[in-house]
């Protein structure tokens, strides 16, 4: 059953009476927040999850609950992924289809958000680097890994209405660099590539999807101040109608439900190339408000000039 679920919902209410035993499944940034959240309900409830992180340590304390909690047939292990390193995920990726084994789910959850101006490790802005870049190659690296039925799930962002993706300057080389622009053209970027990927599979069944898990305090807000969180809140508010709710923040399991459900409890043609939001596809909007995907962020156009302009960027066809 796919429902009903809605923004309050948490991982364990979506999961229940669902049994992942058997299922293999790769969750990107275990190391905090929504990505532990993530592999323990999976873990939990029967599933034999791949945890990804780039520092190690920390991830093995994070996810000592996952561990804890998993249930039987279920369980971590732990690799190392540093997304702002294309020599680390490929390293990564080499290692996984060096063993062989097939998944059933991939959850690309990791990412960076609002950080000051930098690059990674081959020269890219690290928010379009980290965020779609890494991941891009990743998935493609590993989807000879992915069986029929298999699917993959982009956690993408609310925040792609900042900004469209720009293919002319990317790395914000003739640009000023702008934080929530950055994040919005990485968070487009997820979307689309899912866009993309579930074309290119979905003749083998396996499909794609990406999702705006909510706000919620974790980690992924290092970078920005109180003061920003409280514009970013009132600017939220300010765009919905008179008389509607205020703006909540969600917990983290409530955030890591929509990752859930659209994995493994929604019907995969319901939310293929889709955005999903609150454990539902959202609904292509134009104007205000705090809901919705933004047309451009779903344009199969403009998906696959991404990818082009991907393969580009990294030196790899797919």
């Amino acid at each position: 059953m796919a429902g009903p679920f809605g923004a309050r919902s948490t991982t364990d209410e979506v999961l229940a009476g669902v049994d992942l035993r058997g299922r293999r499944v790769l969750v990107t940034g275990v190391s905090a927040g929504l990505g532990v959240e993530t592999a323990r309900a999976l873990a939990a409830h029967g599933a034999q999850v791949v945890g990804a992180a780039r520092d190690l340590a920390k991830a093995r304390a994070a996810t000592e609950v996952v561990r804890a909690q998993a249930a039987d047939g279920g369980g971590l292990e732990l690799v190392e992924l540093d997304l702002a390193s294309l020599a680390s995920v490929r390293a990564c990726a080499d290692a996984l289809s060096a063993k062989g084994e097939l998944f059933d789910l991939v959850i690309a959850n990791a990412g960076v958000m609002a950080c000051p101006f930098g690059k990674t490790a081959d020269g890219f802005e690290t928010q379009f680097g980290t965020n779609h870049l890494g991941h891009f190659v990743l998935v493609n690296r590993i989807a000879r890994l992915m069986k029929p039925g298999s699917r993959l799930v982009n956690v993408a962002s609310s925040g792609h209405r900042f900004s469209d993706i720009d293919l002319e300057d990317p790395n914000f080389d003739r640009t000023p660099y702008e934080a929530f622009v950055s994040y919005g053209r990485s968070k487009t970027a997820n979307i689309l590539f899912a866009v993309e990927f579930d074309r290119r599979h979905k003749a083998r069944g396996v499909r794609a999807t990406a999702l705006h898990p909510g706000g919620i305090h974790t980690e992924l807000g290092r970078h920005m101040t109180p003061e920003i969180l409280q514009q970013l809140v009132a600017s939220a508010n300010a765009s919905e109608p008179a008389g509607a709710p205020a703006f909540n923040w969600k917990t983290i399991p409530q955030g890591a439900a929509t990752s859930v459900w659209a994995g493994v409890v929604a019907p995969a043609a319901e939310v293929a190339a889709r955005y999903c939001e609150d454990c539902h596809v959202a609904e292509v909007v134009e104007g205000g408000g705090r809901t919705g995907v933004r047309a451009y962020a779903l344009d199969p156009e403009r998906a696959k000039a991404l990818w082009a302009k991907s393969e580009e960027m990294v030196g790899e066809t797919f």
